[in-house]
């Protein structure tokens, strides 16, 4: 049974090679499930799904390189964001988890249990594919800085409702908790053919599409789930950011595939590769 009293998160921190990696950690005795976010957000995006699972379930929220509270780095590289996610789990103490992400993060959840395959006891990707090609160039027309949250909300134009969580005030003036730059940079690094990451690992994985996402195309996520044993797919009316959009039928989803998992066994559990 979940706790009817939502956990609450506290805010923590890791150092690697002199970056700041900050993560909100849900705390509980349930079983780790770490979750990883998508371009422009944070771990903070994933609190309604931390407070639905309860004790259940101990989440864990990074905010990704140059996101949120974390720091930016050197580079966007696939290895880099997969070795800052296994960090993480090196700095927690925790041997294996399982793993969520959404977009940007769940590229990166399927590559940490392709090339560390001992750490992730199963897989929850969120409306990505296993080929990628997106653009986030237009964000570098956004402000770096504007006098106040409404200029700044002005100039972003319809893209405001997207990163409204990441605005913030800073002491030259009202900005975002990222650089645009680093987002176009890891955009194109994400883009490409992942195929031999996604097929790598046959731990348990549901992949969750928006119905009306235009980043992951029905076609693609219907070969997805062929090709790769023991994965599942859910679809749900709404678009590509799905755990915002329709909460309520994603926790559904979300926890009736945590219920369906096995207890873990020994500590060399976690997906084959």
């Amino acid at each position: 049974m979940r706790s009817t009293i939502p956990p609450a998160p506290k805010r923590a921190a890791v150092m690697v090679a002199g970056r700041c990696l900050s993560y909100l950690d849900f705390g509980g005795p349930g079983r780790p499930l770490l979750a990883l976010h998508g371009h422009f957000g944070e771990g903070r995006t994933f609190t309604r799904l931390a407070q639905d699972l309860g004790d259940s379930w101990r989440v864990i929220a990074l905010d990704q390189r140059g996101h949120g509270h974390s720091d930016s780095a050197p580079d966007f590289s696939r290895t880099g964001y997969v070795e800052d996610a296994a960090a993480v789990l090196e700095h927690l103490g925790i041997e294996s988890a399982v793993v969520l992400g959404h977009s940007l993060g769940g590229v990166n959840a399927y590559q940490l249990a392709a090339r560390l395959p001992g750490r992730v006891d199963a897989l929850i990707v969120e409306d990505i594919g296993a080929e990628v090609d997106g653009n986030l160039s237009f964000a570098l027309s956004w402000p770096q800085r504007t006098g106040t949250r409404a200029e700044l909300l002005e100039e972003l134009g319809p893209s405001a409702r997207h990163v409204m969580n990441a605005v913030r005030e800073y002491p030259d003036g009202w900005g975002l908790a990222f650089n645009p730059k680093d987002m176009n940079a890891s955009q194109q690094h994400l883009n490409g053919d992942h195929w031999s990451d996604w097929l790598a690992s046959d731990c348990p994985a549901l992949l969750v599409r928006g119905s009306r996402s235009t980043v992951l195309r029905a076609e693609h996520a219907k070969d997805m789930t062929a090709r790769r044993p023991r994965t599942w797919l859910v679809e749900l009316p709404t678009g590509h950011t799905v755990h915002e959009t329709a909460p309520a039928e994603f926790d559904a989803a979300v926890r009736g595939f945590l219920d369906s998992l096995p207890a873990p066994v020994s500590a060399t559990r976690g997906c084959s590769g």
